[in-house]
């Protein structure tokens, strides 16, 4: 090691240091007045530090002086963690991107025939790993699978992905970006099965199109574990939309390979994005033509036999004769025996879409504003009793990959830091065999104002016609809601009742 490097983790640990025991002794301090400190303070290798690495150095952590208050050795392991990982001297730059591979069992394909694939962004040295589903819709049937390869042939296909791929949110290497998974091995599974990731079915004579999305994921994990995946801690299994409830269907099944694999200490998990989906009634029943016109039930019962469709075992046998249910969360989610962690808007605009609710240049009529209501108090019935949830009352689809997912909060807390307590709380279920909630470190998040965007933090809101950006005021009176003359009435600002409104006063 360069001795300039040197300096920099003396520096750093002799920082550490000093900001640990001045927060411990705060702490005390806090303790003999009876108060308490919710000070946190994080250390970072700069960026240039971090340029400066080459691809063997160990894992690398943020340091979370809140760890102090709970456990000084953990604070110090963070101490260590830190001092490992900074890199040795080398002019070498950081690439951040992940590099396209393509599965070694060839039989395994995307919809057309041409070979599954993933892409990867190794952090040697980290046995954390995350693999995500992409999302993306499906299709039920060969004219409607058809029609979308003529339109969405990225997603049936993969004759024309990219070498590489940058991630963003969840999967980006940027701790600014990224606070907590940053420093992980990335895997991004481009969606082109059209199946919602269950299908076991190949492209023959007989079938114009492959659905092979169940067994992608395993030959992945396969591939993975030659590049490092055997020597890893954890594996979060990670999904928007589609991708969510593929996380649903699949996070047993890869738990379940790896142990028959000879891997049984790898501790899977899941992340459900906007995966949720209802078996609801839909606003306006029309006549089943493709995916945005047919209800959810339906369609999904005449694609699982489509694609040849499988659900976990223990959803099925609850559900005999009715396996379709299990690809809405409500259904398949108390069969789950490995951990999930549950992201879902309360007013998804999918689940709206597929309801027959198409938020157009048009306000709302009053019966379509009752039923985005009882959307919400439906989502919120089902999520209830889900004890790692982040579910903000926003009109929106997917999150985790957003370059925004940090400034969403729910009760204060945002993504990041919920998915940060949930972590804590499974590594103390590990070491104790028993639930282990931290005092203000919630997991368990909804929002209990009734209306979209009633909450401050949610993603800016575009008309759908016009593409103009719209601010909440705004918003609800195209939603048909007249706030500036319900204010009016009441003799106050609009801003105000606007407040009221979102603490449900």
């Amino acid at each position: 090691m360069c001795s300039q490097e040197k300096l920099t983790v003396m520096s750093l640990i002799r920082s550490a240091l000093v900001l640990g025991l001045l927060q411990s002794g705060a702490l005390s301090a806090k303790r003999l007045r009876g108060g308490r400190s919710e000070r946190r303070v994080s250390v970072l290798p700069s960026t240039s530090s971090r340029q400066r690495g080459d691809t063997t150095s160990t894992e690398s952590f943020a340091l979370d002086f809140t760890a102090v208050e709970d456990n000084v050795d953990s604070f110090m392991a963070q101490v260590k963690n830190l001092a490992q990982s900074l890199y040795p001297c080398s002019a070498q730059k950081l690439d951040y991107d992940m590099k396209l591979h393509f599965v070694e069992n060839a039989s395994v394909t995307c919809n057309d025939g041409t070979p599954a694939g993933y892409y990867l962004k190794e952090s040697r040295g980290s046995r954390r790993w995350l693999i995500f589903l992409e999302g993306g819709w499906y299709c039920f049937n060969k004219e409607n699978c058809d029609s979308r390869y003529e339109t969405m042939r990225r997603l049936m296909s993969s004759s024309k992905w990219p070498q590489t791929k940058t991630g963003t949110g969840i999967l980006s290497s940027l701790p600014e970006e990224n606070p907590h998974w940053w420093n992980a091995n990335m895997v991004f599974l481009p969606y082109c099965s059209s199946d919602v990731w269950s299908g076991a079915t190949p492209k023959t004579d007989q079938n114009d199109y492959a659905f092979m999305g169940s067994l992608i994921i395993k030959e992945v994990v396969k591939d993975l574990l030659s590049k490092g995946l055997d020597n890893g801690k954890i594996l979060l299994l990670a999904g928007s939309s589609a991708g969510g409830t593929g996380v649903l269907l699949n996070v047993d099944a890869v738990a379940e390979l790896l142990e028959q694999l000879g891997h049984p200490n790898i501790q899977v998990r899941g992340l459900s994005d906007s995966g949720w989906f209802l078996d609801n009634n839909q606003y306006r029943s029309t006549v089943c033509v493709d995916t945005i016109s047919c209800a959810p039930t339906e369609a999904i019962k005449r694609g699982i036999k489509y694609w040849g469709g499988v659900v976990p075992e223990r959803c099925r046998q609850a559900n005999k004769e009715s396996d379709w249910k299990c690809f809405f969360g409500y259904q398949v989610y108390p069969t789950i025996r490995r951990p999930v962690f549950v992201v879902q808007w309360l007013f998804d605009e999918a689940q709206l879409t597929v309801d027959n609710i198409h938020l157009t240049g048009q306000p709302v009529q009053e019966g379509q504003w009752r039923y985005i209501q009882n959307l919400g108090i439906e989502l919120r019935n089902t999520l209830k009793d889900v004890p790692a949830l982040f579910a903000p009352a926003c009109l929106s689809h997917e999150v985790i990959t957003r370059n925004y997912w940090i400034d969403i909060q729910v009760k204060g807390t945002s993504l990041p830091r919920a998915l940060h307590c949930w972590d804590r709380s499974l590594h103390d279920n590990n070491k104790n065999n028993k639930t282990t909630h931290h005092k203000g470190c919630p997991m368990h998040l909804i929002d209990s104002c009734p209306w979209p965007h009633c909450n401050p933090t949610c993603p800016t809101i575009r008309d759908q016609a016009t593409g103009q950006e719209m601010n909440v005021i705004q918003f609800l009176m195209h939603m048909g809601f007249d706030v500036q003359k319900m204010a009016q009435q009441q003799g106050m600002d609009p801003s105000k009742l606007l407040g009221m409104l979102s603490s449900d006063s």
